[in-house]
């Protein structure tokens, strides 16, 4: 049982940190609305630094139903708990973005835009475009994920590949840097919890002018970063193997 609480604290963290920036810069009414592409991809660096560094001794820190499948796939976590994993993550994701939505409760008001509200919540394209968009989340999250085996332990032939209780920086940094040079085209989702979560609490809280919550999108945020988490495992194991 404290595993599944720390993987809902670590996440509840990692999205009021993450999405506390961009309700920074997109809600009317802030002082960050100058933070930018750079501010966002900083904070989510630091909202998993800070994830990370809560719930890795007592959970692992997967944080992301990506990479708690992925482990499984590779054989490096049990498939019974992957359900207990991925309900405590979407459950802390929602509390993340509500605590976010409490903290910046006048600036919701005040604000119009349903597309910068929904912002707070979920990830949409900057071009919509189904197959790339999908494309967009399996290669960010091949690339967390890929990197994640090799950040949090594991073994390539003899050698042992762990950084111990540095973990949490280098991970940071990963998120950080895919969100640099991958995140554009989508807003770098790459974390089923962290859009569904949030997602599904956008369409449950009494926000006004808070516009849908664009389902139909919903599924690219969710399929792509599994495929992509898979395929990071997939690959994974054929270089253990060699």
């Amino acid at each position: 049982m404290i595993t599944y609480i720390f993987e809902f604290i670590g996440t509840a963290m990692l999205i009021l940190i993450g999405n506390g920036i961009v309700a920074n810069l997109v809600l009317k009414g802030t002082k960050g609305s100058d933070a930018g592409w750079t501010g966002i991809s900083i904070a989510w660096g630091i909202a998993v630094f800070i994830g990370v560094f809560i719930s890795a001794d007592a959970s692992g820190a997967h944080l992301n139903p990506a990479v708690t499948v992925a482990l499984a796939v590779a054989g490096k976590f049990s498939w019974a708990l992957v359900p207990g994993y991925v309900v405590a993550q979407i459950l802390g994701a929602m509390m993340g973005n509500f605590l976010v939505w409490l903290n910046y409760k006048k600036q919701y008001e005040a604000t119009e835009d349903t597309d910068a509200i929904l912002a707070t919540f979920s990830t949409s394209p900057a071009i919509k475009s189904p197959f790339w968009n999908l494309m967009t989340e399996i290669i960010g999250a091949f690339a967390l994920v890929f990197g994640v085996f090799f950040i949090a332990g594991g073994t390539m032939g003899e050698n042992a590949i762990s950084l111990g209780s540095l973990d949490a920086l280098p991970v940071a940094l990963l998120v950080m840097g895919i969100g640099f040079g991958l995140g554009g085209p989508t807003g770098y989702a790459i974390n089923p919890a962290r859009d569904f979560g949030p997602r599904l609490l956008h369409a449950i809280l009494p926000i006004k002018n808070k516009g849908n919550s664009n389902w139909g999108y919903a599924w690219v945020p969710i399929v792509g970063p599994i495929i992509g988490g898979v395929l990071a495992a997939l690959v994974f194991i054929l270089i253990e193997t060699i």
